[in-house]
């Protein structure tokens, strides 16, 4: 399947009760070729009105996070969510949701192809790793995720829930930048790492 097939099948999705409370089903966004691949939980309010993945206050944040390691979306990433649509008042996807979305997930990435996976937050990190997996205890610690290296970092909508989970996440993401320049360009550019 192409990209743009593949976001069209998306974007017309209707397989679960979330597709009929939508305003828009989110693709994702970046470069179809990045060598990074994002992953969070579901779009939230903003996401859900605008048709983007992360553009509401978590979203600004992530993009600072960006600046600093000198990646962008348009070069560097590829974002998409675990699901595609907004679940009522933003609670976590159930376990129906994601059997019925995920697999346009594992699509992108294969498309994509991405040297490096990010997994934002608990509901990415469980979905793609394993219910036994805690962000807690495995954020900053590299991993195996479909066979690709995936790096667990808190969800930047906890950041803005308690600021003092900022240091911990910019020591993780100093560690996406160090293996990025390992894997991918070693002139890669961060005033910051």
């Amino acid at each position: 399947m192409s990209f743009n097939s593949l976001k069209t099948e998306i974007l017309n999705c209707h397989r679960c009760k979330l597709s009929q409370t939508r305003n828009h089903a989110i693709f994702g966004e970046g470069n179809s070729n990045a060598e990074i691949f994002i992953i969070g939980e579901a779009p939230g309010k903003v996401e859900d009105i605008q048709g983007r993945p992360f553009v509401g206050p978590s979203g600004q944040l992530l993009d600072k996070i960006f600046a600093a390691c000198g990646f962008t979306r348009e070069a560097h990433v590829f974002i998409s969510n675990i699901v595609r649509c907004r679940p009522p008042n933003n609670r976590v996807p159930t376990p129906d949701e994601v059997k019925t979305c995920i697999p346009w997930l594992y699509q992108q990435i294969e498309l994509v192809n991405p040297k490096i996976i990010i997994l934002l937050g608990a509901t990415a990190l469980k979905n793609m790793a394993g219910q036994h997996h805690r962000i807690t205890i495995e954020h900053g610690q590299w991993i195996n995720v479909r066979d690709r290296l995936a790096m667990p970092v808190y969800h930047p909508s906890a950041l803005l829930r308690d600021p003092g989970l900022k240091r911990p996440t910019w020591e993780d993401f100093k560690k996406v930048v160090h293996k990025y320049r390992e894997l991918v360009n070693p002139d890669h550019y961060s005033a910051h790492v």
